[in-house]
């Protein structure tokens, strides 16, 4: 029977009812007495020299209060990169600075000019108008091969090239998996793009910064997925500002998806500007904004390789590829294609031999840094069509070919410097099998043909890192913070319970499974137990939200902290029942003394803390609060496989989800309803990555995608029915919860399973000249595949 309450019970999200209510307090809703509003001018021109900014006629303007340029951020911090790389030659990455505002040069459309501080909006924007900027237009660069060339112009003047970094991971690895190719039964290769994407979460960012004269105190309110993390990076990099003197608040948040984790300008901005000014500063950024200033996600070419033997083992993997990081380097952009990307190229099987290049490329557009799954998309993508495309070359299965390869035994340690403690990839496999109808696959192909359709079936499997750790560890590969996560577990006199987290909710459902952890060790209501996050000046200093990492690492900070609490409330139960605290037993909210039938309640317990009449003063301070930091001992390692049955068009090229399965192996779930919501989620992005998204610039780096008009997301009739499972079990052995994580699974499984099953609907139909078509699997572009 399910659960209906505790770990494992689909408790509704308690946080959806001032969602759904209209009750919810994002950072747009927070007035300041005495608050004015920003508005950034922003380059035209991917690349120019910013000869002059006359601010003379829009200071006169009506409720200008005033204009900042790059000149009042000279002696100021620019923005931080947090993750420093180290290339194949043992060089550190070049790292050019990024100003708050524009100094010198702009480098893409988008970049921060200048600041109108004005009484309202509009005078705001009105007062832009009159500013008359003095640019000198350059060359823009925006092919990353182009890029790289001898005489491409420079988006930096001061570095040596737009070569950010030349890594090869393992590089050790390199003479060997050359030689296993020159010696390979078969080679198979494959080209492609993981194209860019926007974010576009349903709230936009938004900044508003506050300064208090009195205390010296900086408070910035903001759409962000770790406010600890803007406030280390603010405060000590950019502005300067101690940490016990600067509040970060990340209220209700509608959305990250990883543009929300890294420290803007706005932010920065609207922080120096109140200070300036002595008055509050808010900035909001409108949805045609956000495709200029929002961190852009993927943007890789790859070209990819695999070598088998006679017997269709997998014998190596080599791999180059060009990522683009924009004009400036985002706050984590550096370990996405890196760290995040390279250790996941051994998927699910076992290749002994792993080679990967990255080359990672500054062009005049916006940066580029994590997008839900963050490198593992990536990665599951160039290996799970190679996979395929193997298969069809060789002629066999492509669900043998990959049984044939599955790592079988576990821990596993892969050839690029990863160990998966836990999987059964050929459990998922099975499961798919059962949920997909294989063998009915060939009726349902007949009857698309019958109606003039073809019809195909694409299988993959993934597998991800989660939980980004350990601090030890990544300090070694460039991180410049440690990952760990924190949690404060406060228990009143009466007996509820608050829990701080350093974690950040922006709509998984934190409030509703974290409680239920913490109600389930105890023993009381989920009710009883009230999560508080996102506010620095309330919670302990945490990592945030991302990698799926909030109940694999924030919620381990939370058991750790919790088992302190019921440790010391054995010590009072056992005191108040005359007992040995090693004899206490707690379960259902009651203290037991084992084999007898003393009991306390946790009720009178708690009061007992805090109204010590009766309790072992000698051993115990009074009160019953306790927090702990987890510092994970490895990456979790969810896993599963996906499967997708479309159908095409002929005539037009149109592609139709016809359904889609996804078997997950999660390790032991929290919460199944939230766990399947997250997926749903995750494929949802992933189809619109495969058949709709797509980041556009032309040569000049004008952006061709800036508004809905011209970036296409997927709605409701966009996709099928899904049939989501999570039965499949292994759960960690490294973290107290025994859980892996769910948030991204869906974004990085479904891309590879729409496009193997297009390919498979096209060479069903005779088209088998069609190798491989890059998303977004338009129409215009399948049927330009389909006529050669």
């Amino acid at each position: 029977m399910p659960k209906d309450h505790g770990i494992g019970a689909s408790s509704k999200r308690r946080e959806d009812v001032r969602f759904l209510t209209g009750r919810g307090r994002y950072t747009d809703d927070i007035n300041l007495y005495g608050q004015t509003y920003v508005h950034f001018l922003r380059s035209d021109v991917a690349h120019g020299r910013l000869n002059a900014v006359d601010t003379s006629a829009a200071e006169a303007m009506p409720g200008v209060i005033r204009i900042f340029t790059g000149k009042d951020f000279e002696g100021v911090g620019g923005l931080p990169c947090g993750w420093q790389v180290t290339d194949r030659h043992g060089q550190p990455m070049q790292e050019p600075p990024h100003p708050v505002l524009a100094q010198g040069k702009v480098r893409h459309v988008g970049d921060p000019i200048a600041a109108i501080v004005a009484e309202t909006p509009a005078q705001a924007r009105n007062a832009a108008e009159a500013i008359v900027l003095d640019i000198e237009e350059l060359p823009a660069v925006i092919d990353m091969k182009q890029a790289l060339s001898p005489d491409a112009p420079k988006v930096h003047d001061d570095l040596t090239s737009n070569l950010c970094y030349d890594w090869g991971f393992v590089e050790d690895n390199k003479g060997a998996v050359d030689e296993a190719f020159a010696k390979a039964a078969h080679v198979t290769t494959l080209e492609l793009v993981n194209n860019r994407l926007a974010p576009n979460a349903m709230e936009p960012r938004v900044a508003v910064g506050d300064y208090n004269p009195g205390t010296d105190d900086s408070t910035l309110y903001t759409t962000s997925q770790n406010p600890h993390v803007i406030r280390l990076l603010m405060g000590a990099f950019v502005l300067g500002i101690p940490e016990h003197k600067l509040r970060v608040v990340a209220p209700d948040v509608g959305g990250g998806f990883g543009s929300k984790i890294f420290h803007y300008a706005e932010e920065a901005f609207c922080t120096f500007a109140a200070k300036q000014i002595k008055r509050p500063v808010k900035w909001t950024s409108s949805r045609s904004e956000a495709f200029i200033s929002d961190a852009h996600g993927r943007d890789h070419v790859t070209k990819i390789e695999l070598a088998l033997d006679g017997d269709n083992n997998f014998m190596a993997i080599r791999t180059e590829t060009y990522a683009n990081m924009g004009a400036y380097l985002s706050t984590f952009a550096p370990s996405i294609p890196t760290w995040l990307h390279g250790t996941l190229m051994a998927g699910n099987y076992k290749t002994p031999l792993i080679y990967v290049n990255v080359k990672a490329v500054f062009t005049n557009t916006v940066p580029v840094d994590a997008y839900r799954g963050a490198g593992r998309p990536e990665a599951t993508f160039q290996l799970e069509r190679l996979v395929d495309k193997a298969a069809r070359e060789l002629g066999v299965d492509p669900v043998d070919l990959r049984r044939q390869n599955f790592i079988t035994t576990f821990p596993y340690a892969t050839p690029v410097a990863v160990e998966y403690d836990t999987g059964d990839y050929n459990a998922t496999m099975d499961q798919l099998l059962t949920m997909i109808d294989r063998d009915g696959f060939d009726a349902r192909a007949a009857k698309s043909k019958a109606e003039g359709k073809l019809r195909g079936l694409g299988i993959n499997c993934y597998i991800e890192a989660c939980g980004i750790a350990p601090s030890a560890l990544v300090g070694q590969l460039g991180a410049r913070a440690g990952l760990y996560e924190s949690a404060t577990v406060r228990v009143n006199a009466t007996g509820g319970i608050v829990v701080m987290t350093g974690s950040h909710s922006h709509g998984q459902g934190h409030e509703t499974s974290f409680a239920q952890v913490v109600a389930d060790m105890i023993g009381v209501p989920e009710a009883q137990v009230e999560i508080v996050h996102g506010d620095t000046a309330n919670t302990p200093m945490g990592m945030g939200t991302y990698g799926s990492r909030s109940i694999a690492v924030g919620g381990s900070a939370m058991v750790r902290a919790t088992e302190k609490i019921i440790n010391k409330a054995k010590k009072i139960a056992a005191h108040l029942m005359e007992a040995s605290d090693s004899d206490i037993e707690l379960k259902d909210g009651q203290f037991t003394v084992a084999g007898t039938d003393k009991s306390v309640a946790w009720g009178d317990v708690t009061l007992a803390a805090y109204v010590p009449h009766n309790y072992p003063l000698t051993e115990l301070e009074p009160g019953l609060e306790e927090t702990a930091f987890y510092d994970p001992n490895n990456f979790t390692y969810p896993a599963g496989a996906y499967a997708c049955e479309v159908e095409v068009d002929p005539e037009t090229g149109k592609v139709t989800l016809c359904s889609f399965a996804a078997a997950d192996d999660f390790g032991n779930v929290i919460n199944p309803m939230i766990v399947s919501g997250q997926v749903h989620g995750g494929i949802a992005q992933g189809v619109g990555q495969a058949l709709l998204e797509n980041v556009s610039y032309d040569e000049n780096g004008q952006l061709l995608s800036a508004s809905y008009m011209d970036y296409a997301m997927p709605r409701a009739d966009d996709l099928p029915f899904y049939q989501v499972d999570h039965s499949c079990v292994t759960p960690c052995t490294h973290n107290p919860l025994g859980v892996k994580g769910c948030g991204e699974a869906g974004a990085i499984g479904s891309p590879p399973a729409i496009v193997n099953a297009v390919i498979d609907a096209l060479h069903r139909g005779g088209m088998t000249h069609v190798g491989h078509i890059n998303m977004p699997l338009t129409p215009a572009r399948v049927w330009a595949a389909m006529q050669g």
